[in-house]
């Protein structure tokens, strides 16, 4: 097991300058495109190594570690999309549909909340590095609403994520399909 980490620096500095180490994910036009990106907070950003170590430690099979790393990240950075994401698909692989529903929901919330109300003047798509995560948990969430017999939430996830990028580059329709939703 890992040993307990102590706060970071930063978010202490954070702290007196009265920021706090956790921002708002938010939402911006890419310049020159009508493309939208998620815009992380700045305790995401400090975290991205500490991520890639997640992923390594998921990759050699230390799931139950990666998870102590993650909710210690979490600690430091309510707002970090990708650690709930991944929290979310480690309950899935777990089976435990509930908790990952959880999980993938705060993610895929978090990500909604950004976005202005009614619709984007264009696409949030996939395809940028700073929107897979959000489309990652909201593909895990129908994924978790499927299992658990809520299609019709399932399918409000998927209709949503489809309007936001209508090239549905994790086949999110087939998905519903799939399970006969």
């Amino acid at each position: 097991m890992a040993a307990k980490r102590r706060r970071r620096p930063e978010d202490k500095a954070e702290k007196r300058r009265g920021r706090g180490p956790v921002g708002k994910i938010r939402v911006r036009c890419v310049p020159g495109e009508e493309t939208f990106e998620l815009v992380h907070p700045r305790c995401a950003e400090q975290r991205a190594e500490d991520l890639e170590e997640v992923y390594a430690m998921l990759e050699t099979g230390e799931a139950e570690v990666a998870v102590d790393e993650l909710r210690w990240l979490l600690e430091g950075c309510n707002e970090l999309l990708e650690a709930h994401m991944l929290l979310g698909k480690i309950a899935l692989d777990d089976g435990d549909l509930a908790l990952a529903r959880v999980h993938a929901g705060y993610a895929y919330e978090l990500g909604l909340k950004a976005l202005p109300k009614g619709s984007l003047p264009g696409v949030l798509p996939y395809g940028r590095p700073a929107n897979r995560a959000f489309f990652s948990s909201g593909q895990c969430l129908a994924r978790c609403l499927v299992g658990l017999g809520e299609r019709e939430l399932a399918g409000d996830v998927v209709a949503r994520l489809l309007a936001l990028d209508p090239s549905d580059p994790l086949a999110l329709k087939e998905l519903l399909e799939r399970q006969g939703g």
